[in-house]
């Protein structure tokens, strides 16, 4: 058999040995792939033929569904292909036939515009959502492969990637839920949390700023079952990656407390990869980054080693090439007989696997009946009975709060009751109000506690925090910083509500009233952009009773985050509030007129509500029929029917005004033509609070002189 022609700059590839079959069919017959493999595993040379075999099988899926769509990034799962073979054949632990099971490794593709790698491997490992014909269907409308990984689309895919540097962070976000959950309930003679973290990353997540941010946070956190694969092969969307990128990224990560090893063939280097695996194994106290060196587009004769093989497909003259090259003479997505024997073996071990797991806990149950229902209700997502009834409530009488404070209390109380309720800060927990009392500081020697030190890491803190609400479903976590700084999270945030990640964001000093630190850190346009985002609950709170109402409503939403936007400075419990009328996102606090039919509505929300509700008593006085409405949440309002809306917002009273601390852009929608906005289309000021809300015109004087020019 003649040898391949070597590719560029890469070692010839090694023989490979023709095998005929037909495309691979999801197996639904009783499969001996174990003890094939076995007798494989006691012939070295057969194996390794076999492994080639595999490898090339990954890389030709990979091709040819690009070159079917014309539209995808072939080369790095071509180079990648080894790797991924080593990692989901020999050393990942999952169960095809359960997706879910609670105790599998996890596995992320941050390079996600690779993710043909990925849908390959699932493929090939027998997940039923990733058949041969969702291969063929890459890219297109309504198919389970879409153009990045998504979580909510196919099968095995943990979480969504694609912005590079999230699915990196996403895997720190991983690894702290093991460590955490390992720490609360393994016991000396039983171990029921134990998993690994594997993550593939290039060159481009290397540079984005959220993975030096998140990778710091694993080192100092000493994430040990945190495995990240590094693929340098030095090539980027430009170019060489020498033309913006020439650090020694191992010196860096040995410097933010990382293990580090170097497999310089990762093109062939089987040995050197499966070497590499078990070594970062036997690390216990801190991640491990492997540099795995490859050549994207490996075996490409014309395209290996070039950005062209980066994010297009190969041309079918290419694609012929690198056939003949790889001695891969097979039609368009074949998979070899031998291969599929080989690869099905997982049906068995995955079952066993999770069989032996299933029979660990049922012993954990009967030993630590309340560690196991903590578990269980951490795995299952199930809330305990009367949760929310932990939450605090207020009356008119209640001394003025800020929202920031209530929302502290409201933090503590879910946290005594929910077991899977953590989260913590961007170094502002002071300032946030975000402390859970009752738990000590989630560090490397004490992972068990709740209490998460982000540091100033507002990028990393939300795609960690994505990572922590998708490792399990009653995991729900929190995490916080100031409401203008939403802006250095918006990333991680469209990414919660895109992938269904129910994170629940603590923003505080949500306006103008924060007074003295000025525009830099007032939020203006902040509440309307974070409104025109699909899927993510915006809930601005006027008082203690809406807050808690907001904070039932992120709970419950599992599967779409919510932003508080929570007031520094103290406000009033108002009469008429309800956490029933939060849950609806726009209700009528108070109302004086008869038959639907008010002369004017006032709509406020959080601070300005207690504007809205004291210009209408003074303008009752007058003799006014004046309706005031908390739009708590656009969203949830939306969600309600026609009859509530209109029971609401009446359609024949077109005299409106809003009221709130922010941009006016959207309000047309609630105010009509007619109606009138009060709000701020500038930047704030560095004034007390009191003082700027007087020179904008967030008045009660203003609401009643803007009402009687209606």
């Amino acid at each position: 058999m003649a040898t391949p022609t070597p590719v560029p700059t890469s070692p010839a590839s090694r023989p490979a040995a023709a095998a005929s079959g037909r495309g691979f069919l999801p197996l639904r017959r009783p499969c001996v792939a174990g003890r094939l493999a076995t007798a494989l595993r006691a012939r070295p040379a057969a194996a390794a033929e076999l492994v080639e075999r595999s490898v090339n099988t990954i890389r030709f899926l990979a091709v040819d569904a690009v070159e079917k769509a014309n539209s995808g990034h072939p080369g790095l799962p071509m180079g990648c292909a080894p790797l991924g073979h080593v990692l989901f054949d020999e050393f990942l632990r999952f169960n095809p036939r359960n997706p879910g099971w609670f105790d599998r490794d996890r596995f992320v593709l941050s390079a996600g515009h690779g993710c043909m790698l990925q849908y390959a491997l699932l493929h090939l490992a027998g997940y039923e959502g990733v058949t041969m014909d969702d291969l063929k269907a890459f890219r297109q409308w309504g198919s389970r492969t879409p153009g990045h990984p998504e979580n909510f689309e196919t099968q095995g895919v943990e979480v969504t990637t694609g912005p590079l540097g999230q699915g990196f962070a996403n895997a720190v976000g991983l690894a702290l839920a093991e460590k955490h959950l390992a720490a609360r309930f393994n016991k000396p003679d039983i171990t029921i949390v134990d998993h690994y973290t594997y993550v593939i990353l290039g060159d481009g997540c290397q540079m984005e700023g959220v993975a030096n941010e998140a990778s710091s946070l694993a080192g100092h956190w000493g994430l040990g079952k945190l495995i990240a694969f590094y693929d340098d092969n030095h090539i980027s969307i430009d170019g060489s990656t020498d033309i913006a990128f020439t650090e020694d990224v191992l010196a860096r990560y040995e410097a933010l407390g990382w293990h580090t090893i170097w497999v310089k063939n990762g093109n062939t280097g089987y040995d050197d990869i499966r070497a590499a695996i078990k070594e970062a194994k036997e690390v216990k106290d801190k991640p491990t980054l492997i540099k795995v060196t490859t050549t994207i587009g490996y075996g490409s004769p014309n395209k290996a080693s070039t950005h062209s093989v980066h994010g297009s497909a190969l041309g079918s003259k290419e694609v012929e090439a690198t056939r003949n090259n790889l001695l891969w003479h097979h039609e368009p997505f074949h998979v070899p007989d031998d291969v599929k024997r080989h690869w099905c073996h997982h049906f068995d071990e995955g079952a066993s696997l999770e069989a032996e797991w299933n029979a660990k806990f049922a012993e954990y149950e009967k030993k630590y009946q309340q560690e196991a229902a903590e578990l269980n209700s951490i795995i299952s997502g199930e809330l305990p009975s009367g949760w929310d009834s932990a939450l605090p409530k207020y009356t008119p009488e209640s001394p003025a709060d800020a929202t920031r404070n209530i929302s502290q209390q409201c933090l503590n109380a879910l946290a005594k009751v929910i077991p899977g309720f953590l989260g913590g800060s961007a170094d502002l927990a002071s300032s946030n109000m975000t402390l859970l009392k009752m738990f000590g500081d989630f560090q490397k020697d004490t992972p068990e506690e709740r209490n998460i030190r982000f540091g100033v890491r507002e990028h990393a803190m939300g795609a960690i925090s994505n990572a922590i609400a998708l490792h399990s479903p009653g995991l729900i976590p929190y995490c916080s910083t100031f409401f203008v700084f939403t802006d250095y999270m918006r990333a991680p945030i469209r990414l919660s509500a895109l992938c269904g990640s129910g994170v629940i964001y603590v923003m505080t000093h949500d306006s103008i009233g924060l007074g003295e630190d000025g525009p830099t850190h007032q939020p203006v346009e902040q509440l309307f952009s974070l409104r025109a985002m699909p899927k993510i609950l915006v809930l601005r709170p006027a008082d203690g009773t809406e807050t808690s109402g907001a904070y039932r409503v992120a709970v419950i939403n599992r599967q779409r985050p919510s932003i508080l936007a929570l007031s520094r400075q103290k406000l009033p419990q108002l009469e008429g509030t309800s956490v029933e009328g939060v849950a609806k996102g726009g209700y009528v606090i108070s109302d004086n007129s008869s038959g639907n039919k008010p002369d004017l509505i006032l709509i406020g929300t959080g601070s300005e509500l207690e504007i809205a509700a004291k210009a209408a008593d003074e303008l009752r006085k007058e003799g006014k029929s004046v309706r005031v409405v908390s739009l708590v949440c656009w969203e949830l309002f939306e969600e309600q029917s026609e009859e509530y809306k209109e029971s609401v917002l009446p359609s024949e009273v077109t005299s409106r005004i809003s009221i709130e601390a922010g941009v006016t852009l959207g309000w047309e929608k609630y105010i009509g033509q007619k109606g009138k906005a009060i709000g701020i289309d500038r930047f704030g000021s560095s004034t007390p609070a009191g003082k700027i809300y007087k020179e904008l015109g967030l008045t009660v004087e203003n609401v009643i002189a803007t009402a009687k020019s209606l």
